[in-house]
């Protein structure tokens, strides 16, 4: 059993009399893959195999010669929609020093045109079918995916083959335009300034005392401001070869359809995406463990109430057979009941704090 860190996180503002205690149990990827100690062994006499869980028989799952895997669920509700997801196993964790905020720079340029609509006419093509940029049409970049999202209706088999091209086109086709690379520029920038709050900048000095020596620590996804105002655009172009390949990458479709034709229809257009002839490691990344409790104090005059956070670190655990499922489950049920204890201290006179809460979940990967 590898050893175990803790972190105590304060942040504070001053002249403010009263402290919110929230103390918090995260669980951190370390450098080791076993499990933390707890024997998962079955204790009824049968094989690991027999207990593995198993995937839901109403989910079709495959994967194609070039290593992408699709998931394919039917669901009559709501009537006539879909919800459909292009994950790539690539965030900011993988970028390459000139890369720093060039995975979530990318994540916007798939919406500023691609082979099929120049601009941002991915858009406006989109929104003639009904999706609303927002609620239905959307992606997100952490530091270890990056996830497109649509919702779309499936009313119309020309609509539904659409969108499925719309994912392709992103896997494949962004054109990266230097012209449109150098106006978003400045619609990343803001985003950084919008973002830059009393918890950003207190996130700045906590970070470092959560991930230590990990490479965590210097990946945030939004980046370094300085380089995303004057990278060459073939550092990006560089970015989306090494890592939006297939057999990093899964679709996602779940909805009112017809299960069967949909896993037609995606191996016949997701075919025939070719990995690189000498693909990069996918590697990951831990957080190390630490001997010594670390400390920070996270002043900030902007903030509006105080906060006291213990971290445990521990090694990451899995979810795979019937014993990982049942310390799961002993584990929420845990946190409820402390949860509760402490909600009920909140309501008497003179509670020692404003609020209390557990959790366990992953910092990261």
């Amino acid at each position: 059993m590898s050893r175990i860190g803790s972190a105590i996180i304060f942040s504070a503002m001053n002249h403010r009399p009263f402290v919110l205690l929230i103390a918090l149990f995260s669980i951190a990827a370390c450098t080791t893959s076993q499990n933390s100690g707890v024997d998962t062994a079955p204790t009824d006499g049968s094989s690991l195999t027999e207990t593995i869980l198993p995937v839901d028989p109403d989910v079709t799952v495959g994967r194609l010669d070039n290593g992408l895997t699709y998931y394919i669920r039917a669901n009559t509700e709501p009537r006539e929609r879909a919800f459909l997801r292009l994950a790539v196993n690539a965030g900011s964790i993988l970028e390459d020093e000139d890369q720093l905020g060039l995975a979530h720079f990318l994540e916007h340029m798939a919406f500023n045109g691609t082979e099929s609509y120049t601009g941002n006419e991915i858009i406006s093509f989109l929104e003639t079918l009904g999706i609303q940029f927002g609620p239905d049409l959307n992606a997100y970049t952490s530091f270890d995916e990056t996830v497109y999202e649509l919702a779309v209706p499936t009313d119309s088999e020309e609509t539904f083959s659409e969108a499925l091209r719309v994912l392709y086109e992103w896997a494949s086709a962004i054109t990266l335009d230097p012209e449109e690379i150098d106006k978003e520029r400045g619609v990343i920038v803001e985003e950084w300034r919008f973002r830059r709050g009393a918890a950003a900048r207190m996130q700045d000095v906590q970070f470092p005392v959560l991930f230590g020596d990990s490479r965590y620590a210097s990946r945030l996804p939004i980046g370094d401001v300085e380089l995303i105002q004057t990278f060459d655009p073939s550092v990006l172009e560089r970015f989306y070869a090494d890592w939006y390949r297939p057999d990093l990458m899964a679709v996602v479709a779940v909805g009112d359809f017809d299960p069967a034709d949909v896993e037609r229809q995606i191996r016949s257009l997701f075919a025939d995406l070719q990995n690189p002839d000498d693909p990069r490691p996918r590697e990951t990344f831990g957080v190390p463990d630490h001997d010594q409790t670390r400390f920070v104090v996270a002043d900030d005059p902007e903030t509006s109430f105080t906060t006291v956070s213990v971290y445990v670190k521990r090694d990451a655990e899995e979810l795979i057979d019937t014993d990982d499922y049942r310390r799961m489950i002993m584990g929420s049920l845990f946190t409820g009941m402390v949860n509760a204890r402490l909600d009920e201290i909140t309501r008497v006179p003179d509670a020692p704090f404003l609020g209390a809460g557990v959790s366990s979940g992953s910092l990261v990967r």
